[in-house]
């Protein structure tokens, strides 16, 4: 039995939530995200709670209960609070600027890389961290990954560009022989 798909998802006040199907709709405001289950869970609302219950004792349907519940338990968090991720660069000379809807890095290249990223994304630079927000968890994610990806850190002096709570395991440099 999934723990996690046995757990409700409170709906707060101000997101309308609809159940047509396999999907579950979710509504705040102009903003509308949906939910396709694909046909493995059930869903109901009940006293202001949504509950996932699987389709069959079948081992896919069970696996899907749980993490369907979560990325509606993702979708009503981004929609209430939203979902942040910090990068931070190391590195001489190397920085980061927002200009409209590019994010230019300057990162040790020949060439800046010139980043785009979609609208409903918010990404500022103060010094060398740099800020992604949103209100879909997925995209924050992968957003912060490609940005990562281009200058993963070094482990000999931690240049690149890092998550701000990672931890980079350093190596001892070459010693010389005596």
């Amino acid at each position: 039995m999934s723990r996690i798909g046995k757990l409700p998802v409170v709906i707060p006040s101000g997101i309308d939530v609809k159940v047509d199907g396999d999907h579950v709709i979710f509504k705040k405001g102009k903003v509308e995200k949906v939910l396709d289950t694909r046909g493995h869970t059930y869903m109901k609302i009940e006293d202001g709670k949504l509950i996932f219950s699987p389709r069959s004792d079948s081992r896919q349907d069970r696996a899907f209960w749980g993490t369907y519940r979560s990325l509606a338990n993702n979708i009503i968090v981004g929609l209430t609070e939203g979902f942040e991720k910090k990068l931070e660069i190391n590195g001489v000379g190397y920085r980061a600027a927002v200009k409209g809807n590019v994010l230019e890095l300057q990162l040790g290249f020949s060439h800046p890389i010139n980043y785009e990223f979609p609208k409903d994304v918010n990404i500022s630079v103060e010094k060398n961290v740099i800020t992604i927000k949103g209100d879909d968890k997925q995209v924050i994610g992968q957003i912060a990954a490609e940005i990562r990806g281009f200058r993963p850190p070094e482990p000999y002096k931690g240049k690149g560009v890092k998550y701000l709570e990672e931890r980079i395991i350093r190596k001892a440099g070459k010693t010389a022989k005596k």
